[in-house]
């Protein structure tokens, strides 16, 4: 069974397999006829895709093989960048390095997970302790963005009471996070299907709580898969998203089964050019489990960015 990202914490394809998914076969024999006239060259260049830069998160992606040696396979994809999670447990000079030497960047990894929440004022010393220790391993990852995750749900505290208590978190991280150039992005997660009893889910709350922080290195870790078992209509609430200057990353995974886009209802061909007629210009982590092998989500992924 995968690792989730809870218990961790507690250019486009070839021309056959986007002919193929446009005449409605099924999207695995689409990868599997691409995969056929594929070669060396052809691999290298999957991740270049022509309007969206994506970032593989290297925890969900070759999840048997050696944490470098996923970075290594994302890098022979052709991807600019890779994400993950935690620091704990991770040689991050090694990391540095390695990515330096294949050219690509880490888009961002995760600051502060669920537990202890941020949205207990008892637990904010350790938050922006943690948050110190997460620049210094920004300036050596070259990594400019890191995620924060406000917390579960408090007995006894109402959710206005935990927002508060995550506003006045993020109020005093903003200073550490802008004197580093690390910009802390929030996700807002889901309650539907992956983290039932999270203080934090849809774009509302999540765009309040940044507007009342006020901080130009404090914005929101969009994930769009988060974002469609929350509310849907994904490409209206980007739009306000990116009207209120808050969205700082993007994330995606299509749904049901947390897998590459193609794989569920999602059209990420239109939510992505949406994304990129916004101006949005930055990485797009691919925070989803490859359903059918890595090169074949990898395919699926690029396919995503025609239009």
């Amino acid at each position: 069974m995968a690792v989730t990202r809870r218990q961790w914490l507690a250019s486009a394809s070839s021309a056959t397999a986007v002919t193929a998914m446009s005449r409605g076969l099924d999207d695995a024999a689409a990868a599997a006829a691409a995969e056929e006239e594929g070669d060396d060259d052809d691999l290298k260049s999957l991740g270049h895709t022509p309007h969206t830069k994506f970032a593989v998160n290297v925890e969900m992606w070759w999840t048997k093989l050696p944490f470098l040696e996923r970075i290594r396979r994302a890098a022979a994809l052709g991807f600019p960048a890779v994400e993950f999670w935690p620091l704990d447990g991770k040689d991050i000079e090694a990391i540095a390095d390695l990515t330096g030497e294949l050219g690509i960047e880490v888009a961002q990894f995760t600051a502060w997970g669920f537990k202890p929440g941020m949205n207990e004022t008892s637990n904010h010393p350790e938050f922006l302790d943690a948050l110190r220790r997460s620049c210094q391993a920004a300036r050596t990852l070259r990594c400019r963005k890191a995620t924060v995750v406000a917390g579960d749900d408090v007995p006894g505290m109402s959710q206005e009471e935990m927002h508060a208590n995550v506003i006045a978190a993020l109020k005093q991280a903003a200073p550490i996070a802008e004197e580093h150039d690390l910009m802390l992005i929030l996700e807002p997660m889901n309650i539907r299907v992956d983290h039932k009893g999270h203080c934090l889910f849809g774009s509302g709350p999540a765009i309040r709580i940044c507007e009342e922080v006020g901080s130009s290195h404090v914005k929101i870790n969009w994930d769009l898969y988060h974002m469609q078992i929350t509310e849907g209509d994904l490409c209206g609430h980007l739009r306000e998203g990116f009207e209120s200057e808050q969205i700082g990353y993007l994330q995606l995974a299509d749904h049901p089964g947390r897998h590459e886009p193609g794989t569920g209802e999602i059209h990420y061909n239109r939510v992505l050019k949406q994304a990129f007629d916004l101006g949005y210009r930055g990485f797009v982590g691919l925070e989803c489990r490859p359903r059918d092998g890595e090169e074949a989500a990898a395919r699926r992924v690029a396919a995503a960015d025609v239009w």
